[in-house]
């Protein structure tokens, strides 16, 4: 009930009394409504950035890279067990290639060995090249030492075979062999480091080392596989050709250290670690571009092993995960696993991170992030073979900014026929062997594609699709959109990608879902093209456009 009195002199103005005693309840409950309603927005809205936020994250250019290399390796975070990691100590003992007797003028191989030697020998240390331009053929070190190269340092390395004998036991392409080994080379050692401002130089381009490679096929059909490795001899007597020397390749070594160092017109692959335990790899820059096979740093069956603060501009892959070929791969069967690549920039290349198409003794448990792609080839490029064996697992990418020649996901699983013949061909579907790789549980978060051809582009086999990826979180700019062939249980979400072709395509791909993809492409018009008899469960979840051309619900189902 209202009560209204008059204004008069000496009276109070009108109030208006609420009778309803329930209505300050009432209005309890609405004022508490309202906070909580205004709390939930708020909490949202904060959820909403937090996750809008992700594109901050992701480096620029002038982030990463050698030239931003801290002087102290910060704590390791990895979605699997990995070790911490810290810089080697070695005793204070340092011996000059100089007080050695080494001149500028000659091949200084022997004064050079003997340094290195007898640092060793007297319990480690540091064996130290002084600037100057020095030359030299293969060397070995030695548990405990540290090569620095100091500013000013170039290590010039010899193109002639005989400055690279006897052969030494090394892994090519994933083949084991007696061969040249590697310019800067250790077998069996412990707690070795390769440091310092100066730089290695490889052999002249028209050396007789370059002259007498390889090249009359792929090394799977050259070497047999049930040789004894003992028998794997190429070392370039009498014209025999000889696999060419890694630039550097410790194998079987334990507690590997590179730092600082610069390396150019490498002979083949740069920095090769294999069958090793215990790799830091840091501030190291390559330039490769124009050498063919010029991989700038190849992990090949090794473990816990970190890569950070690197540029590499290389002639083929730039930063690649290996384990082995085929059935020689297969009778090794040692993975490349616990691996973290983080800060590092790719320029021109190949691929910016490359897993393959050596895959034998499987690649698992990789996590590159908060890494730069800059005209590179192909982003994130998986490779393998039919006959190549293992193949990756658990592999993680994260906050990484990619400007490319070519597309940002690439799988390619079969290859061509020049390297594996009829076995290229993607039919019919062969029965699965102990040769038959795959790749599966692959995530992907916080990317930023500036430029590519495709987004994705799948090729997979058809006996063992590629399972199980997430990519969460993009901006793309691309000109083609997706392409999964021979794929499973794909999801893509949250995703902001504008293209030039609003293609997508699907062969013979099942379980595929696209969440909160926003497209934008030409007359905001998605054209599908499915096929084969496994195509199934492609859906499309709050999505712009809602869904594809001719669709008459989201989800595409096989008739």
């Amino acid at each position: 009930m209202i009560k209204e009195q008059s204004a008069g002199a000496g009276k109070r103005p009108a109030t208006i009394t609420f009778a309803w005693p329930g209505f300050r309840q009432f209005l309890l409950l609405v004022l508490c409504s309202l906070v909580a309603a205004c709390s939930g927005t708020s909490e949202k809205a904060e959820k909403s950035a937090a996750a809008g936020n992700w594109a901050e994250r992701v480096p620029t250019i002038d982030q990463v890279g050698a030239t931003m290399l801290p002087d102290t390796i910060a704590p390791v975070t990895a979605p699997f067990d990995m070790p911490q990691f810290k810089k080697p100590t070695f005793p204070e003992l340092s011996i000059s290639i100089t007080e050695r007797g080494a001149k500028t003028d000659r091949i200084t191989t022997t004064e050079i060995q003997a340094t290195i030697d007898e640092v060793h020998q007297k319990g480690g240390g540091t064996a130290r090249i002084p600037a100057g331009i020095w030359k030299t053929g293969r060397i070995s070190l030695k548990s405990n030492v540290n090569l620095l190269l100091e500013e000013g340092a170039e290590l010039h390395f010899s193109g002639e075979i005989r400055d690279y004998r006897p052969a030494v036991f090394t892994r090519n392409e994933g083949i084991e062999v007696m061969s040249l080994g590697a310019c800067i080379y250790a077998n069996g050692q412990e707690n070795i480091a390769v440091t310092g401002k100066g730089k290695l130089v490889g052999p002249a381009l028209d050396s007789e080392l370059r002259k007498r490679v390889m090249e009359v096929d792929v090394i799977e059909k050259v070497v047999p596989h049930d040789k004894p490795v003992a028998e794997r001899v190429y070392e370039g007597y009498n014209d025999e050709f000889i696999f060419l020397p890694m630039f550097i390749s410790p194998i079987n070594c334990k507690n590997v250290y590179i730092e600082g160092i610069t390396l150019e017109r490498t002979p083949f692959w740069n920095i090769v670690p294999v069958y090793c335990d215990g790799v830091i790899i840091r501030g190291v820059t390559v330039n490769s571009v124009g050498i063919p096979r010029g991989d700038g740093i190849d992990i090949e069956s090794s473990r816990n092993v970190l890569i950070e603060y690197c540029t590499l501009s290389c002639g083929d892959d730039c930063f690649t995960m290996k384990a082995g070929r085929a059935e020689d791969g297969m009778r090794v069967n040692k993975p490349t696993e616990n691996v973290v690549v983080r800060y590092c920039l790719a320029r021109e290349g190949h691929g910016g991170i490359t897993t393959g198409s050596e895959t034998a003794g499987m690649i698992r448990n990789l996590y590159v992030h908060d890494c730069v792609f800059d005209d590179t080839g192909v982003g994130i490029r998986f490779k393998t073979r039919r006959p190549r064996g293992g193949g990756g697992d658990n592999l993680h990418y994260e906050r990484i900014r990619m400007n490319l020649r070519n597309d940002a996901f690439h799988w390619d699983m079969l290859g061509s026929r020049t390297y594996v013949g009829e076995l290229a061909d993607r039919m019919p579907a062969r029965e699965i062997n102990a040769l038959t790789p795959s790749y599966k549980n692959i995530t992907a978060r916080d990317i930023i594609v500036e430029k590519a051809d495709y987004f994705v582009k799948i090729k997979g086999i058809p006996e063992t699709p590629m399972t199980n990826l997430l990519i969460e979180n993009a901006q793309v700019t691309s000109k083609g959109l997706f392409i999964a062939r021979d794929a499973k249980d794909i999801t893509l979400r949250n995703i902001e990608v504008q293209a030039q072709d609003s293609l997508i395509e699907v062969l013979d791909g099942r379980n595929i879902l696209f969440e909160n993809v926003r497209f934008k492409v030409p007359g905001n018009q998605l054209v599908p093209k499915i096929e084969g008899d496994l195509s199934e469960n492609i859906r499309f979840k709050d999505t712009t456009p809602e869904k594809p051309t001719g669709w008459q619900s989201t989800s595409w189902q096989k008739e």
